[in-house]
């Protein structure tokens, strides 16, 4: 049995198609966050990395969707004894 893993990179394609539906750019992101750089914001859009959890929920409530429709999850499911044997 396994369970399912975040695609980072089609999660921060997600991210810009959610930013430009609501009619956001990055900056307004970047003021809404309180961020001195749009950086942290241009990483989640690249799929480098993910928003913190309450960041995350602030973006969820700021493009008006839940959570589950920002965060795109890979299509492969990985067993969790790779993913154990992986973390050691």
């Amino acid at each position: 049995m396994g369970f399912p893993t975040i695609n980072l990179a089609r999660t921060g394609a997600n991210i810009v198609r959610l930013r430009k539906a609501a009619s956001l750019t990055v900056h307004d992101l970047q003021a809404v966050f309180g961020f001195n750089s749009p950086q942290a914001i241009y990483k989640w859009q690249r799929g480098i990395c993910l928003p913190k959890v309450d960041n995350l929920l602030a973006l969820s409530a700021l493009l008006n969707v839940p959570m589950e429709q920002i965060l795109v999850c890979s299509s492969n499911i990985i067993p969790i004894h790779e993913q154990q044997a992986a973390a050691c």
